[in-house]
């Protein structure tokens, strides 16, 4: 699916992106997807209890590429305060690098603009922590 080398490109670009806010990233990269990608999304959300951040500032970026799909699944303390076509925004683009190949330089797109959405919302705390890991999640 993913090298080692691009795993860890993708790794990197969540822990820049979460240098400068109190939020977390997390990215899983499916095999496939045979149904609709923000309820998979949502379900892996779940089943990462990424809703246990003290801030409830947990972001979920789940890809599968071979499909062409991805959904961005938000915690109630983003969701809420994020419009709805933002998410939409970071797809289309990330998608557009989908198509060319370009999966992993895609993803990292996605990881920034996510990161910069949260930096503005939950800016970086004095005494903050790695709440989440900042490992891709490969899902066979």
């Amino acid at each position: 699916m993913l090298s080692k080398e691009e795993l860890e490109q993708i790794s990197t670009s969540i822990r820049n992106a979460e240098r400068q806010t109190s939020g977390e990233i997390r990215v899983c990269v499916a095999r496939q997807c045979n149904g609709d990608p923000l309820e998979a999304a949502r379900h892996k959300f779940t089943r990462l209890k990424m809703e246990a951040t003290e801030q409830r500032n947990g972001v979920l970026l789940y890809i599968s590429p071979s499909d062409h799909k991805a959904a961005i699944w938000g915690d109630s303390g983003i969701h809420d305060a994020t419009r709805k076509d933002f998410w939409n925004e970071v797809l289309e683009e990330m998608l557009s690098f989908f198509r060319e190949g370009r999966i992993v330089d895609g993803i990292c797109l996605g990881v920034g603009r996510i990161g910069e959405l949260i930096k503005a919302q939950y800016p970086i705390l004095e005494n903050d922590k790695n709440e989440l890991s900042d490992d891709v999640i490969l899902e066979e």
